[in-house]
């Protein structure tokens, strides 16, 4: 019965496809079409507004692909210029080419979308039964700081202590680099290992790092398979800390189905991107990669095609052997091996619940870095493993795969939408044959209905005309990348992101020249435009219509002119909205208080204005903080602060707490705090998902349009920032290594080599061997020097203990 229903649907879908295509090919006048396509339009309004549900979508979808399909057949046989005319013909050519790849973009989006999956976390048995995890943190060049937390947070983890062991993969300090021909590189190197190895030894981390540094990431994390035993091997880069429940949410998957290789998690993001930053979206509108995250990748899983992302991803050991490891090919090697396992039989699983927090590139420069890396990569997969030629995998999962491929081509047709109408505007060429009844009638209504397509879809997630925005940011840079790989698909080679930088100044990127020239001539083109239109004899409306269009690419170059205007960073560190309870001892006292926001350098309480201690927010007052664990983990552990700022707020005290130099031993204590809780990152995801309607959309990047020039020709005109604003940013209180004093004040700040050249006393050796037991000796102990820290622990477990018997003030 079940395979009759099956068929019968199939039957139906059949019929109806057919029957719609053939009244798409009847020939109707401009008036009809116009009436057909506003009748759709308003009965896709009322399916949105008054039965919208789970039936209703693929009733809304497929009226709006009616209308879509019906523009395309008349586009290509109503409206290229006469082959006569070559010029305008190829041209001609070229504009409706792009168009065809949008549409072939977005019905295969629809197809991959029209039903995304969401899993629940299985349960997961007993403690004796669970399978070993190793967890990899590769690392090339980022600063200690950043894999110290790193680090701690995949310690902390919620699973059996005896089947966890992490390894941080140094590939900064390997043996070709740390006998590198360079006298500065050399030591640079040695003392990267050193400082590491160190660092490891004190949190229970192994350490391990190889020869050299071929094949990049996927490379180091060979080299981590041919030392690690475990059935699971989770991996986070090296900025990406997971939230204590990651395990917990990830690993039941494995226990359910035999044939799971992968089980990937969302890419989460404490800080913005710099369109984020410099439009000041990132506390109210969903980051750009939410959307391929919260519904690409959960449309993927319904047809076993969601992929591997290169972090935040839990695969299983015997499917990468069966593979030979990690794919290294090209230099995606987290999409290559997903394809080659995938073409194997082995099947995938997408978890939609956040459950890493990570850093995004800062400046526009290593944004367009990143992103030309993730183009060439994708490129290479397409050039050197095809996914429609590759064996073993099913219709349906070639479509998954092309469609994340394809969509790198964007560049392409981005460019020509956005270059097309000076052609007519300047030389008066006819790239597209219509009036302008036609133009309302069909290119008006597509369209108008293609946005209400992609609000009804991705509404929640991506605001209106921020994909045009990203794609023409990247396309100025991403063309020439896509031509190199073309050219030599096996050239692209590996490099890292930078993260972590300090923004402390106003200026403008680097790349904003491009921007700045793209931006004149539009508007040249718009004066022009106007121009003819208004007094040239014998130009017709259609130059009002060009114009029209030229104005919407001049609104979207002056909004990415706003991105290429790179605002100082607010916060001195990324921080997270949490909702934690802990005990703050300052001044000879203990009040409990309400931990609000916290990062990497400090962190937001609030507790009764009345229970502040005198002179607090006048003076400095050192102290320790107290983190009390959510239900069922393990103690918070103490962190080491400074009270340096107060705000009262009627009967509260807000008060900024900043981290006194943090050793190795308290990184598990913030560890805790940051990431403890994974739904502090979703509650502040969900804070943001709040529907944008398409008129207030194109209201919002209209008024960016014209203000954000301004601003970036005010950047033109401010001095030239000195070298450090945009160095790598470490916190005022740098990692004090065990034997280190804790001083009061923060140190003066020094350059970052000198930091790891500064190796503690019996630092380990640079070149002692390569792989580092979890179990190394502990550091040394704290010298009676540090006594103001031992006097304040002594009072504060005096005063806990005393009053561990009285209600506690809220």
């Amino acid at each position: 019965m079940v395979r009759v229903g099956v068929a019968i649907r199939w039957l139906a879908w059949m019929i109806t496809t057919t029957a719609g295509l053939l009244l798409l090919g009847q020939p109707v006048g401009t008036q009809n079409q116009l009436a057909m396509s506003l009748a759709a339009m308003a009965a896709m309004i009322g399916l949105w507004l008054f039965l919208d549900g789970p039936r209703t979508r693929f009733v809304f979808l497929a009226m709006g692909s009616l209308v879509v399909l019906r523009y395309m057949l008349w586009r290509i046989t109503s409206t290229l210029p006469s082959p006569g005319d070559p010029v305008s013909f190829g041209f001609g050519l070229l504009l409706l080419a792009g168009e065809l790849y949008c549409v072939f973009i977005l019905f295969l989006s629809l197809i991959i979308n029209a039903e995304p999956l969401r899993r629940a976390a299985p349960p997961l048995g007993p403690a004796e039964d669970l399978p070993r995890v190793d967890v990899f943190v590769p690392s090339y060049n980022e600063d200690a700081a950043i894999l110290s937390l790193t680090l701690a947070a995949a310690r902390q983890m919620d699973y059996p202590a005896d089947k966890l062991t992490v390894w941080l993969l140094d590939d900064g300090g390997t043996d070709q680099k740390c006998a590198d021909p360079d006298a500065e590189t050399r030591a640079a190197a040695q003392a990267r290992r050193a400082t590491l190895q160190r660092l490891c030894a004190d949190l229970g981390i192994r350490y391990l790092t190889r020869a050299d540094n071929l094949h990049a990431k996927a490379g180091n994390l060979n080299n981590g398979l041919a030392h690690a035993t475990g059935d699971l091997v989770a991996v986070f880069d090296a900025d990406h800390a997971p939230f204590r429940s990651f395990l917990r949410e990830t690993v039941g998957h494995f226990l359910r189905d035999p044939r799971l290789f992968l089980v990937q998690t969302p890419h989460a993001f404490l800080d913005p991107d710099p369109i984020e930053r410099n439009l000041r979206t990132f506390d109210r509108m969903p980051s750009e990669n939410e959307m391929f995250y919260a519904v690409t990748q959960r449309g993927l899983d319904k047809w076993n095609s969601s992929f591997f992302c290169g972090s935040a991803a839990l695969l299983r050991r015997t499917a990468l052997d069966e593979a030979g490891g990690f794919s290294g090919i090209t230099i995606t090697e987290d999409c290559e091996t997903a394809l080659e396992l995938h073409a194997r039989g082995w099947t995938s699983a997408y978890v939609d619940k956040p459950l890493i927090a990570g850093l995004q590139p800062e400046t526009l420069a290593d944004l367009i870095g990143q992103r030309s890396r993730w183009c060439q990569g994708m490129f290479q997969i397409l050039l050197l493993k095809n996914p429609l030629l590759q064996k073993g995998l099913k219709p349906i999962q070639r479509l998954g795969y092309l469609s994340s491929i394809s969509f790198w081509f964007f560049p392409v047709p981005r460019l020509t939408f956005m270059f097309a109408p000076l052609l007519h505007i300047f030389f008066d060429l006819k790239i597209f044959v219509a009036s302008v009844d036609e133009s309302i009638a069909y290119t008006a209504t597509y369209i108008v209905i293609n946005l209400m397509m992609q609000n009804y879809v991705y509404g929640k997630f991506r605001w209106p005309l921020i994909s045009e925005l990203y794609e023409y940011i990247q396309g100025l840079f991403l063309c020439k990348a896509i031509a190199s790989v073309i050219v030599s698909p096996r050239k692209p080679t590996f490099n890292v992101t930078r993260k972590g930088l300090s923004l402390d100044y106003d200026h403008l990127s680097a790349l904003s020249l491009p921007f700045f020239a793209v931006y004149a001539l539009l508007l040249v083109g718009c004066a022009v435009s106007a121009w003819r239109y208004l007094f040239e004899p014998g130009v017709t409306n259609l130059m009002l219509v060009v114009g029209l269009w030229n104005f919407f690419n001049l609104m979207t170059a002056g909004v990415a002119l706003g991105v290429c205007a790179e605002r100082r960073q607010t916060e001195t560190a990324p921080a997270l909205p949490i909702a934690r309870r802990g005990l703050l001892a300052l001044e000879g006292r203990s009040v409990d208080v309400i931990i609000e926001r916290v990062s990497a350098r400090g962190c937001t309480i609030r507790f009764g204005a009345k229970l502040l201690a005198p002179g607090a927010g006048h003076r400095p007052m050192a102290g320790l903080l107290t983190v009390l664990p959510p239900a069922g983990a393990p103690a918070g552990g103490t962190l080491p602060v400074i009270l340096d700022h107060v705000a009262r707020n009627r009967e509260d005290a807000v008060c900024r707490l900043s981290f006194r130099s943090l050793r190795p031993k308290d990184y598990p204590a913030l560890a805790g705090l940051m990431y403890g809780d994974s739904e502090a990152m979703h509650r502040f995801q969900l804070r943001r998902r709040r529907h944008k309607s398409i008129l207030s959309g194109i209201l919002q990047f209209a008024w960016w349009g014209l203000v954000e020039p301004l601003r970036a020709i005010r950047y033109l005109f401010l001095p030239e920032p000195p070298p450090s604003a945009a160095e790598p940013s470490l916190p005022p209180a740098e990692l004090a290594w065990a034997g280190d004093a804790l001083p009061i004040t923060p140190p003066a700040a020094e350059p970052a080599i000198a930091r790891f050249q500064a190796a503690p006393s019996g630092a380990p050796d640079p070149q002692r061997p390569r792989a580092e037991p979890a179990g190394s000796p502990p550091a040394e102990a704290e010298p009676a020097s540090d006594w103001v820290r031992l006097m304040v622990e002594f009072e504060n477990e005096r005063l806990l203990s005393a009053e561990r018997s009285q209600p506690r003030p809220v």
